[in-house]
């Protein structure tokens, strides 16, 4: 499988975090499935031009947020965990931080709203 991934060299966020970030928009967009085999550590490391460490770490954060599963003898795979309670834990927390940066800037509840659903239908 083909991954299209854009690596920003420049950017203050981690190349994992973005190669994550990527993943994970990707299989909400549609464009990776569940089931899909994403490509071995080398072959991505070599597509994109970064270590092998680098994906390997990526991958690893996906296996620990129940998105890939890792098999040695297979690779990584598109496996999402559909445990909604910890889905749910987890969102709450990541947002909890995100809404309280916004509230800092005095962003509106109604600005927050409009921006999540704004965010939500694009993977619908």
């Amino acid at each position: 499988m083909i991954i299209e991934v854009q690596i920003d060299f420049n950017s203050d966020e981690a190349i994992y975090m973005q190669l994550r970030n990527q993943i994970i928009l990707g299989v909400a967009t549609s464009q990776i499935q569940e089931g899909d085999m994403l490509p071995s550590v080398r072959q991505l490391a070599d597509d994109i031009g970064i270590n092998m460490h680098t994906v390997n770490k990526a991958y690893t954060v996906l296996r620990q947020e129940g998105i890939v599963k890792v098999d040695r003898r297979h690779g990584a795979m598109i496996a999402i965990d559909i445990d909604k309670l910890k889905a749910i834990e987890e969102m709450k927390r990541d947002l909890t931080i995100v809404l309280a940066k916004g509230c800092l800037k005095n962003i509106s509840r109604e600005e927050i709203h409009d921006l999540i659903d704004e965010i939500y239908d694009t993977y619908s």
